[in-house]
């Protein structure tokens, strides 16, 4: 019986040859995650990214399912447990993201400190005007909550602007490209010398709300905060309350705990605040990266029956 991988994303022809060249003995079908071919998942050993109503059918008992490969490095809206409960293995796509999202940080960065958020309201009313504090990045402190791939892709940038780079990680490991680590636990105490708080955590149950009015009140004042990692990690109201305050300086938000934000949410209004539409990871570059990190993890499929990157720990949900 011939085996079977569903892709419930478009790939390019090139793309789709590269995943047949790793799998030889395998069909490839491309599906569709808004309106999933159900008959088609049930006989799918290996499915590329998820789809809407598609859990009982792939799950179910008997399923030949054995490995799932998510189009996302968030793995927060799959039935983890019942994927776990199936000993179904899931990679994420881990490290697609680096490159793009860390070109978003340093954009809110260097628009905070050239006063470019301000300089394209002017422009748009014709203002010539300039309030005198511009600064630059050298110098600077940035604390960056996540070291895994983002993390330490902003850090090294970051040291290349003369910054000082500080991670905030669950087991406080060294990683390279930062000067110093913190654990989770010790969050309020890496922030307080901060001049940029950037949030690149995954949703799970320890960092849901995590940023918070009393890691917002350990601040520096007049520090930034950057998210885009996800919205539920952190308290909205707290961080509005201290941007109202002057504890915080700024925002640039990707990523918002009701997403799309209402049009009627207080963040629109607030001039401090640079808001860009949960983007931050969308590139041309995309399918690319994801379906590299596939065939690296087919050969390894082949090889052991287990892919070798971005195996999901289903215990710590990432």
């Amino acid at each position: 019986m011939t085996k079977s991988i569903v892709c419930m994303q478009q790939l390019s022809s090139a793309q789709q040859e590269l995943i047949r060249a790793a799998a030889p003995e395998y069909t490839l079908t491309l599906g569709d995650s808004r309106n999933p071919d159900l008959e088609l998942l049930s006989g799918a050993e290996i499915i590329i990214g998820w789809g809407k109503g598609i859990r009982d059918t792939v799950l179910r008992q008997g399923s030949p399912l054995r490995w799932v490969q998510a189009w996302s490095a968030g793995v927060e809206k799959l039935p983890l447990d019942a994927l776990k409960e199936r000993e179904i293995q899931l990679t994420n796509a881990s490290g697609v993201h680096a490159q793009p999202i860390t070109a978003v940080i340093l954009s809110f960065m260097l628009m905070f400190t050239r006063n470019m958020h301000t300089a394209i309201r002017n422009q748009q009313n014709r203002r010539w005007r300039s309030n005198g504090q511009e600064s630059e990045l050298t110098g600077k402190t940035i604390v960056i909550a996540g070291t895994g791939a983002i993390g330490s892709e902003t850090a090294r940038i970051a040291q290349a602007f003369h910054m000082k780079t500080i991670g905030v990680s669950r087991s406080g490991r060294p990683v390279d490209g930062f000067d110093q680590i913190f654990t989770t636990r010790e969050l309020k105490d890496s922030v307080r010398e901060a001049d940029f708080v950037v949030n690149t955590l995954p949703l799970t149950d320890e960092t849901r709300g995590l940023f918070d009015a009393e890691v917002f009140s350990a601040c520096k004042q007049g520090a930034y905060y950057i998210n885009i990692g996800r919205g539920v990690t952190t308290h909205t109201e707290d961080l509005i309350a201290a941007l109202n305050s002057g504890q915080l300086a700024g925002a640039g938000l990707d990523v918002f705990e009701t997403e799309p934000l209402p049009e009627d949410h207080p963040l629109w209004g607030m001039e401090q605040v640079i808001i860009t539409p949960h983007c931050a990871g969308v590139t041309d570059r995309y399918a690319d990266r994801v379906v590299d990190i596939f065939v690296e993890n087919m050969k390894a499929y082949l090889e052991s029956g287990k892919p070798s990157r971005n195996l999901v720990d289903y215990s710590r949900q990432y």
